[in-house]
Protein backbone atom coordinates (compact mmCIF):
# COMPACT_ATOMS: atom_id res chain seq x y z
CA UNK A 1 0.00 0.00 0.00
CA UNK A 2 2.79 2.43 0.70
CA UNK A 3 3.26 2.44 -2.92
CA UNK A 4 0.36 4.58 -3.25
CA UNK A 5 2.55 7.62 -1.88
CA UNK A 6 4.71 7.70 -5.26
CA UNK A 7 3.17 9.97 -7.95
CA UNK A 8 4.89 11.61 -10.75
CA UNK A 9 4.02 14.98 -11.20
CA UNK A 10 5.36 16.66 -14.51
CA UNK A 11 5.33 20.52 -13.77
CA UNK A 12 6.81 21.59 -17.35
CA UNK A 13 4.16 22.81 -19.74
CA UNK A 14 6.36 21.02 -23.03
CA UNK A 15 6.85 18.09 -21.29
CA UNK A 16 5.47 14.47 -24.04
CA UNK A 17 4.97 11.55 -22.23
CA UNK A 18 5.49 8.17 -23.93
CA UNK A 19 6.36 4.57 -22.76
CA UNK A 20 9.79 2.92 -23.46
CA UNK A 21 9.73 -0.45 -22.26
CA UNK A 22 8.67 -0.97 -18.92
CA UNK A 23 10.08 2.77 -18.18
CA UNK A 24 7.47 6.21 -18.71
CA UNK A 25 9.80 8.63 -20.60
CA UNK A 26 9.88 12.66 -20.63
CA UNK A 27 10.21 14.09 -23.87
CA UNK A 28 11.15 17.95 -24.81
CA UNK A 29 11.36 18.89 -28.00
CA UNK A 30 11.70 15.12 -29.05
CA UNK A 31 14.91 14.38 -27.01
CA UNK A 32 14.41 12.49 -24.10
CA UNK A 33 14.80 14.59 -20.36
CA UNK A 34 14.10 11.62 -17.63
CA UNK A 35 12.41 8.01 -17.76
CA UNK A 36 11.01 6.55 -14.41
CA UNK A 37 10.02 2.70 -14.01
CA UNK A 38 6.12 2.64 -14.46
CA UNK A 39 5.89 -0.62 -11.87
CA UNK A 40 6.83 1.98 -8.92
CA UNK A 41 4.47 4.75 -9.64
CA UNK A 42 0.79 4.46 -8.30
CA UNK A 43 -0.23 8.09 -10.33
CA UNK A 44 1.06 10.27 -12.82
CA UNK A 45 -0.21 13.67 -13.17
CA UNK A 46 0.75 15.76 -15.87
CA UNK A 47 -0.14 19.88 -16.22
CA UNK A 48 1.71 19.40 -20.11
CA UNK A 49 -0.39 20.63 -22.86
CA UNK A 50 2.20 18.24 -24.47
CA UNK A 51 -0.25 14.96 -23.61
CA UNK A 52 0.87 11.90 -23.66
CA UNK A 53 1.52 8.60 -25.84
CA UNK A 54 -1.40 6.02 -26.33
CA UNK A 55 0.53 3.26 -25.49
CA UNK A 56 1.56 4.79 -22.13
CA UNK A 57 -2.35 5.57 -21.80
CA UNK A 58 -3.11 2.13 -22.47
CA UNK A 59 -0.22 0.92 -19.70
CA UNK A 60 -1.16 2.88 -16.93
CA UNK A 61 -5.04 1.59 -17.53
CA UNK A 62 -4.10 -2.06 -17.73
CA UNK A 63 -1.78 -1.61 -14.28
CA UNK A 64 -3.63 0.41 -12.61
CA UNK A 65 -1.48 3.49 -12.54
CA UNK A 66 -3.81 6.57 -12.39
CA UNK A 67 -2.77 9.16 -15.17
CA UNK A 68 -4.61 12.76 -14.61
CA UNK A 69 -4.38 15.65 -17.16
CA UNK A 70 -4.35 19.15 -15.59
CA UNK A 71 -3.75 22.82 -17.10
CA UNK A 72 -0.45 24.26 -15.96
CA UNK A 73 -2.90 26.26 -13.59
CA UNK A 74 -3.90 23.15 -11.87
CA UNK A 75 -7.70 22.77 -13.11
CA UNK A 76 -8.41 19.00 -13.51
CA UNK A 77 -9.26 18.15 -17.59
CA UNK A 78 -9.45 14.16 -17.93
CA UNK A 79 -8.19 11.26 -16.34
CA UNK A 80 -7.17 7.76 -18.27
CA UNK A 81 -9.01 4.84 -16.65
CA UNK A 82 -9.28 1.35 -17.82
CA UNK A 83 -11.58 -1.56 -16.99
CA UNK A 84 -13.44 -1.43 -13.74
CA UNK A 85 -12.40 -3.53 -11.28
CA UNK A 86 -14.76 -2.63 -8.25
CA UNK A 87 -16.90 -5.23 -6.64
CA UNK A 88 -20.45 -4.67 -8.76
CA UNK A 89 -21.73 -5.51 -5.01
CA UNK A 90 -20.18 -2.59 -3.50
CA UNK A 91 -21.51 -0.35 -6.55
CA UNK A 92 -24.44 -1.46 -6.56
CA UNK A 93 -24.95 -0.82 -2.92
CA UNK A 94 -23.39 2.98 -3.35
CA UNK A 95 -25.94 3.17 -5.73
CA UNK A 96 -28.64 2.28 -3.75
CA UNK A 97 -27.34 4.21 -1.05
CA UNK A 98 -27.15 7.32 -3.00
CA UNK A 99 -31.00 7.15 -3.94
CA UNK A 100 -31.92 6.98 -0.15
CA UNK A 101 -32.35 10.22 1.44
CA UNK A 102 -31.84 9.31 4.54
CA UNK A 103 -28.79 6.91 4.23
CA UNK A 104 -27.63 10.05 1.90
CA UNK A 105 -28.10 12.18 4.90
CA UNK A 106 -26.19 9.67 7.63
CA UNK A 107 -23.06 9.87 5.18
CA UNK A 108 -22.93 13.38 4.44
CA UNK A 109 -23.53 14.88 7.88
CA UNK A 110 -19.84 12.96 9.16
CA UNK A 111 -18.45 13.99 6.83
CA UNK A 112 -19.92 17.44 7.19
CA UNK A 113 -19.36 17.18 11.26
CA UNK A 114 -15.45 16.12 10.44
CA UNK A 115 -14.84 19.07 8.03
CA UNK A 116 -16.39 21.97 10.88
CA UNK A 117 -14.45 19.77 13.54
CA UNK A 118 -11.19 19.95 11.63
CA UNK A 119 -11.38 23.81 10.42
CA UNK A 120 -11.55 24.40 14.44
CA UNK A 121 -9.30 22.17 15.39
CA UNK A 122 -6.94 24.15 12.85
CA UNK A 123 -7.56 27.88 14.02
CA UNK A 124 -7.45 26.13 17.99
CA UNK A 125 -3.79 25.10 16.83
CA UNK A 126 -3.11 28.39 15.56
CA UNK A 127 -4.57 30.55 18.41
CA UNK A 128 -2.34 27.92 21.28
CA UNK A 129 0.78 28.14 19.20
CA UNK A 130 0.62 32.10 17.99
CA UNK A 131 -2.26 33.41 20.25
CA UNK A 132 0.13 36.77 20.93
CA UNK A 133 0.46 37.70 17.28
CA UNK A 134 -3.59 36.81 16.66
CA UNK A 135 -7.27 38.58 17.75
CA UNK A 136 -7.54 35.59 19.96
CA UNK A 137 -10.78 36.78 20.59
CA UNK A 138 -12.04 36.70 17.22
CA UNK A 139 -10.79 33.52 16.96
CA UNK A 140 -11.99 31.90 20.09
CA UNK A 141 -15.58 33.34 19.35
CA UNK A 142 -15.53 31.69 15.96
CA UNK A 143 -14.31 28.17 17.49
CA UNK A 144 -17.30 28.40 20.25
CA UNK A 145 -19.74 28.97 17.29
CA UNK A 146 -18.21 26.01 15.03
CA UNK A 147 -18.62 23.63 18.13
CA UNK A 148 -22.29 25.04 18.63
CA UNK A 149 -22.94 23.80 14.98
CA UNK A 150 -21.45 20.44 15.29
CA UNK A 151 -23.97 18.64 17.49
CA UNK A 152 -26.51 20.16 15.39
CA UNK A 153 -24.92 18.34 11.98
CA UNK A 154 -24.72 15.46 14.39
CA UNK A 155 -28.51 15.29 14.69
CA UNK A 156 -29.47 16.70 11.30
CA UNK A 157 -32.07 14.69 8.83
CA UNK A 158 -32.53 16.28 5.82
CA UNK A 159 -29.32 17.17 3.59
CA UNK A 160 -30.35 20.35 2.11
CA UNK A 161 -30.48 21.58 5.81
CA UNK A 162 -27.29 19.89 6.15
CA UNK A 163 -25.47 21.88 3.23
CA UNK A 164 -27.14 25.42 5.29
CA UNK A 165 -24.96 24.41 8.27
CA UNK A 166 -22.05 23.39 6.40
CA UNK A 167 -22.44 26.74 4.74
CA UNK A 168 -22.68 28.53 7.25
CA UNK A 169 -19.83 26.87 9.07
CA UNK A 170 -17.65 27.24 5.96
CA UNK A 171 -18.42 31.19 6.14
CA UNK A 172 -17.44 31.31 9.90
CA UNK A 173 -13.84 30.31 9.41
CA UNK A 174 -13.24 31.74 6.49
CA UNK A 175 -14.30 34.64 7.90
CA UNK A 176 -11.31 34.50 10.22
CA UNK A 177 -8.71 32.86 7.52
CA UNK A 178 -7.13 35.65 7.05
CA UNK A 179 -5.99 35.88 11.24
CA UNK A 180 -4.09 32.39 10.38
CA UNK A 181 -2.28 33.57 7.62
CA UNK A 182 1.15 35.19 9.55
CA UNK A 183 3.21 35.63 6.34
CA UNK A 184 4.35 38.34 4.18
CA UNK A 185 0.96 41.11 4.34
CA UNK A 186 -0.82 42.32 2.06
CA UNK A 187 0.52 40.05 -0.06
CA UNK A 188 -1.29 37.25 1.48
CA UNK A 189 -4.16 38.77 2.34
CA UNK A 190 -7.46 37.04 2.41
CA UNK A 191 -10.88 38.75 1.79
CA UNK A 192 -12.98 35.39 0.27
CA UNK A 193 -12.87 32.39 -1.40
CA UNK A 194 -12.48 32.89 -5.33
CA UNK A 195 -11.65 30.88 -8.12
CA UNK A 196 -12.14 30.71 -12.04
CA UNK A 197 -9.58 32.36 -11.68
CA UNK A 198 -8.26 32.73 -8.31
CA UNK A 199 -7.52 36.25 -7.84
CA UNK A 200 -5.07 36.47 -4.93
CA UNK A 201 -2.38 34.11 -4.54
CA UNK A 202 -3.69 32.64 -1.00
CA UNK A 203 -6.80 31.24 -3.19
CA UNK A 204 -4.31 30.13 -6.22
CA UNK A 205 -2.76 28.18 -3.72
CA UNK A 206 -6.10 26.86 -2.17
CA UNK A 207 -7.00 25.88 -5.58
CA UNK A 208 -4.35 24.66 -6.40
CA UNK A 209 -4.02 22.15 -3.37
CA UNK A 210 -7.85 21.52 -3.58
CA UNK A 211 -7.06 20.08 -7.20
CA UNK A 212 -4.39 17.66 -5.63
CA UNK A 213 -6.51 17.14 -2.71
CA UNK A 214 -9.41 15.72 -5.32
CA UNK A 215 -6.90 13.65 -7.58
CA UNK A 216 -5.86 11.62 -4.18
CA UNK A 217 -9.61 11.24 -3.22
CA UNK A 218 -10.74 10.03 -6.52
CA UNK A 219 -8.20 7.79 -7.02
CA UNK A 220 -8.54 6.09 -3.41
CA UNK A 221 -12.40 5.75 -4.32
CA UNK A 222 -11.62 3.95 -7.16
CA UNK A 223 -8.86 1.80 -6.00
CA UNK A 224 -11.46 0.27 -2.96
CA UNK A 225 -14.03 -0.43 -6.11
CA UNK A 226 -16.55 2.71 -5.54
CA UNK A 227 -17.56 5.48 -8.24
CA UNK A 228 -16.13 8.25 -7.60
CA UNK A 229 -19.02 10.50 -9.60
CA UNK A 230 -21.93 9.17 -7.39
CA UNK A 231 -22.40 10.91 -4.22
CA UNK A 232 -24.06 11.48 -1.31
CA UNK A 233 -23.82 15.32 -0.43
CA UNK A 234 -22.68 16.52 -4.11
CA UNK A 235 -25.02 16.12 -6.51
CA UNK A 236 -24.51 14.33 -9.90
CA UNK A 237 -23.34 16.26 -12.73
CA UNK A 238 -21.69 14.90 -15.60
CA UNK A 239 -17.57 14.98 -15.36
CA UNK A 240 -17.76 15.70 -11.99
CA UNK A 241 -16.02 13.49 -8.86
CA UNK A 242 -18.96 13.64 -6.72
CA UNK A 243 -17.95 11.24 -4.40
CA UNK A 244 -14.51 12.34 -4.42
CA UNK A 245 -15.62 16.08 -3.47
CA UNK A 246 -17.65 14.02 -0.43
CA UNK A 247 -14.78 12.69 0.73
CA UNK A 248 -12.50 15.89 0.24
CA UNK A 249 -15.06 17.76 2.68
CA UNK A 250 -13.44 16.50 6.23
CA UNK A 251 -10.15 16.68 4.59
CA UNK A 252 -10.30 20.35 3.36
CA UNK A 253 -8.75 22.11 6.54
CA UNK A 254 -6.11 19.57 7.65
CA UNK A 255 -4.71 18.00 4.46
CA UNK A 256 -5.05 21.60 2.01
CA UNK A 257 -5.84 24.41 3.85
CA UNK A 258 -3.37 23.49 6.89
CA UNK A 259 -0.83 22.87 4.10
CA UNK A 260 -1.35 26.41 2.62
CA UNK A 261 -0.70 28.06 5.93
CA UNK A 262 2.49 26.08 6.26
CA UNK A 263 3.35 27.12 2.90
CA UNK A 264 2.71 30.67 3.47
CA UNK A 265 4.04 30.96 7.26
CA UNK A 266 6.87 29.61 6.96
CA UNK A 267 8.03 32.03 4.18
CA UNK A 268 8.71 28.74 1.84
CA UNK A 269 6.34 30.40 -1.28
CA UNK A 270 7.08 34.29 -1.47
CA UNK A 271 6.02 36.49 -4.58
CA UNK A 272 8.47 35.51 -7.18
CA UNK A 273 6.07 32.16 -7.10
CA UNK A 274 3.32 33.57 -9.06
CA UNK A 275 2.13 35.02 -12.25
CA UNK A 276 -0.05 38.17 -11.89
CA UNK A 277 -2.71 38.22 -14.91
CA UNK A 278 -3.88 42.33 -16.45
CA UNK A 279 -7.42 41.07 -15.48
CA UNK A 280 -6.54 40.67 -11.68
CA UNK A 281 -5.84 36.73 -12.00
CA UNK A 282 -3.20 34.72 -10.41
CA UNK A 283 -1.23 31.51 -10.77
CA UNK A 284 1.34 29.71 -9.32
CA UNK A 285 4.33 30.12 -11.60
CA UNK A 286 6.20 27.21 -12.86
CA UNK A 287 8.94 27.66 -10.29
CA UNK A 288 6.11 27.93 -7.43
CA UNK A 289 3.71 24.54 -9.18
CA UNK A 290 7.38 23.05 -8.32
CA UNK A 291 8.09 24.08 -4.82
CA UNK A 292 4.28 23.40 -4.05
CA UNK A 293 4.45 19.81 -5.07
CA UNK A 294 7.74 19.03 -3.72
CA UNK A 295 6.51 20.43 -0.28
CA UNK A 296 3.17 18.40 -0.96
CA UNK A 297 4.79 14.85 -1.59
CA UNK A 298 6.91 15.67 1.85
CA UNK A 299 4.04 16.35 3.84
CA UNK A 300 2.33 13.03 2.59
CA UNK A 301 5.20 11.27 3.99
CA UNK A 302 5.04 12.71 7.32
CA UNK A 303 3.26 10.16 10.04
CA UNK A 304 0.68 10.75 12.16
CA UNK A 305 -1.68 8.51 14.34
CA UNK A 306 -4.86 7.71 12.42
CA UNK A 307 -8.08 8.68 15.29
CA UNK A 308 -10.36 6.11 14.44
CA UNK A 309 -7.67 2.67 13.70
CA UNK A 310 -5.08 4.50 16.26
CA UNK A 311 -2.57 3.02 13.77
CA UNK A 312 0.30 4.59 12.99
CA UNK A 313 0.56 5.88 9.12
CA UNK A 314 1.58 8.39 6.05
CA UNK A 315 -0.39 11.81 5.56
CA UNK A 316 -1.07 10.64 1.72
CA UNK A 317 -2.79 7.36 2.66
CA UNK A 318 -5.72 9.06 4.65
CA UNK A 319 -7.77 9.36 1.80
CA UNK A 320 -7.53 5.58 1.27
CA UNK A 321 -8.23 4.86 4.44
CA UNK A 322 -11.09 6.86 4.50
CA UNK A 323 -12.53 5.14 1.11
CA UNK A 324 -11.88 1.85 2.98
CA UNK A 325 -13.86 2.76 6.07
CA UNK A 326 -16.77 4.26 3.69
CA UNK A 327 -16.40 0.64 1.45
CA UNK A 328 -17.20 -1.05 4.69
CA UNK A 329 -20.01 1.41 5.68
CA UNK A 330 -21.91 0.75 2.77
CA UNK A 331 -21.07 -2.72 2.84
CA UNK A 332 -23.06 -2.67 6.61
CA UNK A 333 -19.45 -3.65 8.05
CA UNK A 334 -20.02 -0.39 9.88
CA UNK A 335 -23.23 0.96 11.08
CA UNK A 336 -21.75 4.65 10.67
CA UNK A 337 -19.31 6.17 8.60
CA UNK A 338 -16.14 7.78 11.19
CA UNK A 339 -15.34 10.86 9.74
CA UNK A 340 -11.26 11.50 9.90
CA UNK A 341 -11.01 13.86 13.20
CA UNK A 342 -7.86 15.72 12.89
CA UNK A 343 -5.80 15.19 16.44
Amino acid sequence: MRRLLNTLFVTSEDIYLSLDGENVVASRDKREAARYPLHTLSGIISFSYAGASPALMGACAERDVSLAFCTPRGRFLARVAGESSGNVLLRRAQYRAADDPGLCCRIARSMIFGKLYNARWSMERTRRDHGLRLDSAALSAVSAQLKELLPQIAEETSVDRLRGLEGAGAALYFGVFDQLILGEKPLFSFQTRNRRPPMDPVNALLSFAYSLLNYDCASALESVGLDAYVGFLHRDRPGRTSLALDLMEELRPCMAERFVLTLVNNHIIGKSHFEFRENGAVFLNDAGRRSFLKHWQDRKREQLTHPYLQEKLPWGLIPYIQALLLARTLRDDLEDYPPFLWK
